[in-house]
């Protein structure tokens, strides 16, 4: 396979089902642009809102669960989601504290990924998808540590409570 100009192998989402959950269309849009650039053949559905994406997740079986965390009541549908057997990313701009990335961990989402990062996005699902969730969460945390200690305070490591430092 081809993209961006350098040939890759085929990624471990294409051909998968997601769900994609903000309450902004144009990250949905980007979203689904940066996913189907590497993966042509992903089977996208879209919610702008609390009432859709649970009716989504109700009536599908999603290999990956992306959600906003502010404006569609992300911990919720985290809660459904997970209920279900599906792996979520908690995405945020808003909600980002090492609070918020607990309480993600505590509920059981495989990740926790900054808006700030929405060009990434891929490498970070096929992680979801590869690893089981303790291995998820410290190949994100490597990953992101210098992103989250120039956005945190000094002591979020210790604040976030997660036992992967």
């Amino acid at each position: 396979m081809k993209v961006r100009g350098v040939i890759m192998s085929k990624s471990i989402l294409d051909g998968r089902q997601i769900l994609l959950v903000d309450d902004e269309p144009d990250i949905l849009s980007v979203l689904e642009e940066e996913i189907k650039l590497d993966c042509p053949r992903c089977t996208i559905d879209k919610a702008t809102t609390y009432e859709q994406a649970h009716s989504l997740l109700r009536k599908n079986d999603y290999d990956v669960v992306v959600l906003d965390i502010m404006g569609v009541r992300g911990f919720d549908l985290l809660e459904e989601a997970i209920k279900r057997k599906m792996r979520v990313a908690m995405l945020t701009a808003h909600a980002l504290s090492p609070e918020a990335m607990k309480k993600s961990y505590d509920l059981g989402a495989r990740a926790y990924l900054p808006k700030d990062k929405l060009g990434e996005i891929v490498p970070f699902l096929e992680d979801l998808l590869q690893y089981e969730s303790k291995a998820g969460w410290k190949r994100l945390f490597d990953k992101l540590e210098d992103f989250f200690d120039g956005r945190f305070e000094g002591d979020w490591k210790e604040k976030s409570g997660i036992p992967y430092w």
